[in-house]
């Protein structure tokens, strides 16, 4: 028995353990809001070095026409017998500051290549001034957005989309340090 007692408490002090281990290494992911972004007052440039991620994923899709083959970025599909293009961006996937468009409506791209592909994000006012996916129009939970100069219609959980910053990351100070000599005659 008594062995028994010694394993079970080395094997609660070792779950302890990794479990503090796993808790330092999260990040501190919290929703971009218009509170955070106006208690910072960061510049353009500011926000051009902050990293975003999605909070959910977004899916477009585009019904392709008969002559239309060029296929940028997605994957085609056959959707009750049309060919449909596809984008899938998966929750997490990070994206970069491009522009803005607007006032508080930031162009966050989350690939690679030319400045057309970003999504539109801005506050909304209905969820506590979280940055969410912004559209055209919204039909419900589908909505008309244009991405890479295309008109695309969002899927899944497009509209509940939002930013989402790794506070840790954001807080971290740059400080630098020199030691002054003094100055003579």
């Amino acid at each position: 028995m008594k062995n028994k007692t010694g394993l079970h408490s080395k094997l609660i002090i070792l779950g302890l353990f990794i479990l503090f281990s796993m808790s330092a290494c999260t990040s501190h992911m919290t929703v971009f809001s218009k509170t955070l972004y106006e208690n910072n007052g960061w510049s353009d440039n500011d926000l051009s070095h902050i990293q975003f991620y999605l909070s959910d994923d977004i899916i477009l899709r585009r019904t392709l026409s008969k002559g239309e083959t060029q296929i940028a970025s997605g994957k085609i599909k056959m959707i009750n017998g049309q060919r449909v293009e596809e984008i899938i961006f998966e929750r997490g996937t990070p994206g970069v500051f491009i522009k803005r468009k607007k006032d508080n409506h930031f162009a966050i791209a989350f690939e690679d290549g030319d400045d057309t592909r970003y999504l539109t994000f801005g506050p909304n006012n209905s969820r506590a001034g979280y940055y969410s996916l912004l559209a055209m129009s919204w039909e419900g939970r589908k909505g008309t957005i244009k991405y890479d100069s295309k008109q695309w219609k969002t899927y899944n959980n497009g509209s509940v989309a939002k930013l989402l910053v790794d506070l840790k990351k954001i807080n971290k100070v740059s400080v630098q340090k020199r030691k002054v000599g003094g100055r003579k005659l």
